[in-house]
């Protein structure tokens, strides 16, 4: 990437000196490329043992050939430009709580965005990071999460993969269902990397602990979600079903809860669902 900053390169030297975590990221691994972050972590952990490697492990890599979004779409970031990373955590929840670390890291990704940068930042659901730019909402960031459950039906297991547009220049923006920005486009100047990697790391080991004592992220998350109280479509991907209605809310796992025009309320648990205009 052209312009691009010599101090701002990712290492695990730099990782290490710039986090200041007490467990998330505290063990690291950066790559020059790889296929997918999620894809190489999961590998590590099937071939691991219970506690290797140990929860909160962080990989990074500046590109990746087949990073993944949701619904297996593809994520492109043009080498150096952004942060892609993964995340282990071993959280042993009840299966309910599952989608709770997608709440949590798509609310830490927001409010790291926002202190980072002073933009407007909220969550379209269920886990896009959305800024405010030129009378609209556009995409500068998604989360991957995946997992495994042990027989007691607990999630033993969980990677989060995020990829945040950092640096990308308009020109290379990638192309989606929901307009894509870059934090060097929202805000008319480069975005260090590894400060918002660091304000990120801290929200989300934050917001992860406060569950551990109770706590769950789902009003937190909820709030910052652009989607309630408008008018949605709603296609289910593995159907091909399809209807509209109003977001009225979501509930404590997640799901969204639309009334369609009939007056029948649903509960939408993976879906693509774009606001519509009326």
């Amino acid at each position: 990437m052209a312009g691009f900053d010599e101090m701002d390169r990712l290492s695990a030297t730099a990782v290490s000196q710039t986090v200041t975590t007490h467990w998330l990221g505290q063990t690291c691994q950066v790559f020059a490329e790889l296929d997918s972050t999620n894809d190489l972590l999961k590998a590590m952990v099937r071939q691991g043992t219970p506690d290797q490697p140990p929860a909160g492990h962080l990989l990074l890599t500046e590109y990746q050939r087949r990073g993944r979004g949701r619904l297996d779409r593809r994520w492109e970031a043009p080498p150096g430009s952004s942060l892609l990373l993964s995340l282990l955590f071993r959280p042993h929840w009840p299966a309910e709580q599952a989608n709770w670390l997608t709440m949590l890291v798509s609310t830490a990704a927001a409010e790291a965005i926002a202190g980072q940068t002073g933009l407007a930042v909220r969550l379209k659901w269920p886990n896009d990071i959305v800024v405010q730019q030129a009378g609209g909402w556009h995409k500068v960031s998604g989360i991957l999460q995946e997992g495994g459950f042990g027989p007691d039906g607990r999630l033993h297991w969980a990677i989060v993969g995020i990829g945040i547009n950092v640096n990308i220049p308009a020109a290379q923006l990638p192309t989606g269902v929901t307009p894509a920005t870059s934090l060097l486009v929202a805000t008319g100047q480069p975005v260090p990397r590894l400060p918002l990697l660091a304000a990120f790391l801290q929200r989300v080991e934050a917001l992860y602990d406060g569950v551990g004592n109770g706590r769950s992220p789902h009003h937190r998350w909820q709030n910052k979600l652009i989607t309630l109280g408008q008018p949605v479509h709603v296609t289910q991907p593995q159907t091909g079903h399809s209807f509209s209605g109003m977001a009225e809310a979501t509930d404590p796992a997640g799901h969204l809860l639309v009334r369609d025009e009939a007056g029948q309320l649903h509960t939408v648990t993976a879906a693509d669902v774009t606001l519509r205009q009326i």
